[in-house]
């Protein structure tokens, strides 16, 4: 399970492209993305896919990267993070369910 910065991190390395280059073309400061690379930093949903649009990557599968890393960096020094996390998903489906009815 690979995080958001290490997925950016790979396809900038793939495509052999320098921080000023992704940078430029997205309008985002290089040092900036280093931080999103190395996760000190966390991007916006705009900018996720901003990312997935310019490495030509599975938009849904990027977004679920940015997200699980959003709730992982919240929780992991949590000792009741599973059980948080299976409460959330059983909300989570019910508050889908209220706003279809």
């Amino acid at each position: 399970m690979k995080s958001f910065g290490e997925i950016i991190k790979k396809a900038r390395e793939e495509n052999s492209y320098i921080l000023r280059h992704v940078g430029a073309e997205l309008d985002i400061d290089q040092a900036i993305i280093s931080k999103f690379e190395r996760g000190e930093r966390k991007p916006t949903k705009e900018q996720v896919i901003k990312f997935a649009k310019f490495f030509e990557l599975n938009k849904n599968d990027l977004l679920i990267a940015w997200l699980s890393d959003k709730i992982v960096y919240d929780l992991i020094n949590e000792s009741l993070a599973e059980q948080a996390l299976k409460v959330a998903e059983k909300k989570i489906q019910y508050l889908k369910a209220q706003n279809n009815e």
